[in-house]
Order: C-alpha cells, then structure tokens, then sequence
C-alpha cells in the first residue's frame, strides 16, 4: 500500500488523486493532510480515506509522523515553492503542481535547494506527455518533418473567464498568465523541438475584454445588470456556457478586483516570440475570450520535408508530407484528463514510489519552464528582448 501526503488538497489533487493513482494503485491510500480547510477537504477525500487520515499543522509535523511513501503539492501557486524546498530535504517522491515558482526570486532558491537534492519531482507538465506529443516528437526524431525549423504553437482558451472571477485574478497568488498558462506550452514547444529556448519577445493585451472600473466586491446576485452582461448566470445559461453544478453566480469579470497593469493583473490575450538554443525560432498565442467550438491548443511544426499540425481539443494530427502525394490524420485516444497526460504523469510518480522509474517532468523542467516564462512576463511588459536563463548557469 502506497501511503501518500498532501499539502493543498483542493480540486486538482483530489482529481489527480481519485481519477489517476487511484486507477493505477486501488490500495493508495491518502494518511496525512496539511490543509487549513479541514471541513472542505473532508467533502473532498474519498471514503476510503476518511476514517484514517489525520490532519497536521504544517509539513515537517506529517513527514515526521506519518511514515509517507510520497508527497504531493497541490496549494496555491505562491506557496509551490517555500514548501518544494521544504520538501527537498526529505527524499520522499514529490508531485508538484505547476508552476513551480512565480517570481525570478523563488526560481533561484529552488534551483539552489535542488543542486544536491535526493528527491525526485514529477512536474505536473501533462501535456508534454500527453499521446499527441509524445507521438509529434517521435515523428520529427524519425525525420518526418527534416529538420524542425519552425514551430507555431495556439492555445485558445473557451473557459478563459475563471481566469478574472476565481482567486486566479489574484496576481500576487499566480504571477500572471504567463506562468499559470504558458508554463505547459513553452514546456512542451522546447520539448518537441529538442532544444530550450534562450531569449524570447512578448505582447500582452490587457483590459479590451476583462477587468474594469465596476465596484469592489461586485458579484452577480448584487449586480443590477444580470439582464443585460454577457456574462450573467442568466445569459451564460443562455449560450449554453454554464458547466454542470454552476450556478453561474461568480465575482464580476469588469471590476477593480481584477487588477491593473500597476498592480498587476491577468491579460486578454499575449503572444511570445521564441528563440531556442539551436537557432531556430517559433511564436506561441494564448487568447482567453474565445468559447465553445473557438477551443484550441496545439501546435504546427515545420520543416523543409514536411508540417505536423495536432491540437488536443481536435484530439488528432495531420502529417503533410511536402514532396509525396500522401497526407496522414492520426486520431489520439479520448476522454482522459489533460489529454491523457495526467494519467502518464500519474504513472512515473507511482513508479518512481515503487522503485521502477524515473520523472519525465522532472525539476529542472518545472525551472525551465519559469525561467522562460518569467522572461515573456518581462518582455510583455517592458517591450524588449529578454534572454532567458538557463537551469544551471549563473544567478545573480
């Protein structure tokens, strides 16, 4: 029985947890929790959990308790860090939420606290792992493509308002879009094209769709303009957009709460120019007001020999061969969680627990990951070239 920790038990890890290690390990059982909503997390454990999982003030009192064959992170995003280098000590197997850290400052200090560390992480970076990937980079390591020279990569968001209504509009919590967004997608873009990316340019666009001038505090069940935003339960429930059990009552998607450029705050859409290490370039776009069948994320990957073109809400890839008469549509399997990416992931943690592998997303990716994030952050809003640093070069 494979006994596991959680710090930050809220909807992610119980999804991770019930619908991924459970699966692969049915005997795993949660015993130890440190999380400040004790009465939320019991609604959210799973029955066979309840009865023996023991709740501790912070994580030094469960690892020194507990008897834990592995950890998993899963607090808000500002939190990643501190408790990741608490974690580093300890040698248990850690799954750690994305992203890893949200400023440079706690970028250097986990790369630091990693440097000798005997834990091994796995990144929750399931799109890197994902089927259609794995599949585009085995097909361009096979020369489908030649040489991969360019790569354009989409990610248009159909659930994008969360981003302005749940505590995601707290900048301070999640550093931005840049990094609760674009962490997956510079990841796997590096990924498939072999090669980091050291320098990057970005834009953003902020304020044209969301945040505004309306009053603190403003939720939809005391705004007298339910009849008429488009964003009302009424007019959500209309366009057929409210998820089953929402009622459609959130925090308003155009007030102050949202923040400002000054305070920082979450664009409408932002675009980076990427540079990797072998000289060769691409682009990657991320919009958050598209919905429903305006859904996107993906990339198109091309070289003088041929174009890879998959996207995950598609579910398929299209393989152009550029000097044969023969074109190729490969379909991924369906209905998993990340697009199948989770459940991979799932599987190099209990692995790894059980002495039979290794992390595909390990923490020097998670850094990596930030690293050239944190670089388009600053590019966005500074308007120049931004090298991005590399995982074991030298900090200031």
């Amino acid at each position: 029985m494979i006994k596991l920790g959680v710090v930050g038990y809220g909807g992610r890890a119980s999804n991770v947890i019930g619908e991924c290690f459970r699966e692969i390990s049915p005997d795993l059982k949660v015993v130890g929790v440190v999380d400040p909503d004790e009465a939320g997390v019991r609604e959210r454990l799973a029955e066979c959990d309840k009865k023996d999982v023991v709740f501790y003030a912070d994580l030094a009192a469960m690892v020194s308790h507990a008897s834990l064959d592995g950890l998993l992170i899963g607090t808000r995003c500002n939190l990643h860090t501190p408790l990741a280098i608490e974690a580093a000590s300890y040698d248990l197997p850690l799954y750690l939420e994305k992203p890893v850290a949200i400023t440079m400052e706690q970028a250097h200090a986990l790369e630091k606290a990693y440097e000798n560390a005997r834990c091994p992480v796995v990144v929750s970076f399931p799109l890197r792992v994902s089927p259609l990937c794995l599949k585009s980079r085995e097909m361009i390591e096979q020369g489908a493509v030649g040489e991969a020279v360019h790569i354009a990569a989409l990610n248009y968001v159909p659930y994008g308002h969360g981003y302005w209504e749940r505590p995601y509009r707290d900048y301070s919590i999640t550093g931005g879009l840049m990094l609760q967004k674009a962490t997956h997608d510079l990841d796997y873009m590096a990924y498939v094209m072999g090669s980091p990316i050291v320098r990057v340019a970005a834009m953003g666009t902020f304020g044209r769709v969301y945040g505004g001038t309306k009053a603190s505090g403003l939720r939809c069940d005391n705004c007298d303009e339910t009849l008429t935003c488009r964003e009302s339960p009424r007019n959500r429930a209309r366009a057929g957009l409210l998820d089953d059990g929402d009622d459609g009552i959130h925090p308003c998607n155009f007030s102050v709460d949202c923040g400002n450029i000054e305070t920082g705050t979450n664009e409408d859409a932002s675009s980076v120019l990427v540079e990797f290490a072998t000289g060769v370039h691409g682009i990657y776009t991320q919009v958050f007001f598209t919905r429903r069948d305006a859904a996107r994320r993906g990339a198109i990957i091309s070289g003088y020999e041929g174009t890879l073109d998959f996207d995950w809400y598609r579910n398929d890839m299209k393989y152009v061969r550029h000097f044969e008469q023969f074109s190729d549509t490969i379909a991924a399997g369906e209905g998993q969680s990340h697009f199948g990416g989770d459940y991979a992931l799932s599987c190099d943690f209990i692995d790894i627990i059980e002495g039979n592998g290794t992390s595909r997303t390990p923490i020097e990716a998670g850094l990596q990951s930030v690293y050239a994030c944190l670089a388009a952050r600053e590019s966005a809003l500074e308007g120049h070239f931004v090298d991005v640093a590399q995982v074991g070069g030298t900090h200031p």
